[in-house]
């Protein structure tokens, strides 16, 4: 009888360590994988109007100050490891979104040469925007994948020498936790206006959105019925009702041509998302 009990009790314990690797392996890669189909789609189509860039600059915003606030108060580790691989995903998107973008810039630049009439001048590639040029006209929307690289990297180290200097100020940590969860629950905002603004959802990944909304719904049921911190539950909430938002946008811009907006810093409408 006891010999049962003991191989029941080793099942159930290999059960649960079972259990809590799947679990740990789904919070650091789970949050990777709505970006998986718009990745796909990107280089399929090689058109990136439908994705809104600042999502990836909200989600290096917020792990950076997620993996910052860790180093106030430590927290488990797959959510720390989580933050780390949102990070290589986001440049990863940058990456393929940069090329693609200054490639379409480059083609309608060459195609517009070739319809006019100046076939005495030479031909002028579009104008390289830059980092360091500090123009807020063409911020986020510049013409290499190295700028990005050392504007996050720029953030990560005055964030992190900020945070250096304060981390024994309690309300300095938690604040510093509030606003990593916060920029987080502001990701669908970007991809919102974006859509509002071209009245089309065009070149969106409706998966993407469908699990930004399963991932989101599941984390806030999660937080409510854990009785997790306040400002944990109304984020999450957000995120919940934005991510709606956006699949009502689905439905009521269905057939809705879309704007083809050209990103150039000499260009009001290149403030377009």
């Amino acid at each position: 009888m006891k010999m049962e009990d003991n191989n029941w009790e080793w099942l159930v314990e290999v059960l649960h360590q079972l259990v809590s690797w799947g679990a740990a392996g789904a919070m650091m890669f789970g949050g990777v994988v709505p970006y998986i189909p718009q990745y796909r789609d990107i280089r399929r189509t090689q058109n990136t109007e439908g994705f809104s860039t600042y999502v990836c600059l909200m989600l290096l915003v917020a792990n950076i100050l997620r993996i910052l606030f860790w180093f106030g108060r430590h927290f488990e580790s797959p959510l720390l490891w989580q933050s780390i691989i949102m990070i290589l995903t986001m440049l990863m998107m940058l990456k393929l979104c940069t090329e693609v973008r200054v490639a379409n810039e480059l083609n309608l630049k060459r195609r517009s040469f070739a319809a006019s009439d100046s076939k005495d001048e030479e031909f002028k590639p579009p104008p390289r925007r830059s980092f360091l040029d500090f123009d807020m006209n063409s911020f986020w929307h510049w013409s290499r994948f190295t700028d990005y690289l050392q504007c996050v990297l720029s953030f990560t180290l005055v964030t992190g020498y900020i945070t250096y200097l304060c981390l024994d100020f309690i309300l300095f940590v938690e604040t510093l936790g509030f606003l990593a969860v916060f920029t987080e629950a502001m990701l669908g905002i970007p991809q919102l206006y974006h859509n509002h603004q071209n009245r089309s959802t065009e070149g969106m990944s409706v998966k993407m959105v469908l699990m930004w909304t399963s991932g989101d719904t599941f984390k806030t049921v999660y937080f409510i019925l854990n009785q997790a911190p306040f400002q944990f539950s109304v984020c999450g909430l957000l995120q919940v009702f934005v991510d709606i938002a956006i699949l009502l946008q689905v439905y009521f811009y269905a057939g809705h041509p879309q704007k083809s907006v050209l990103h150039t810093p000499h260009n009001p409408s290149a403030k377009a998302l």
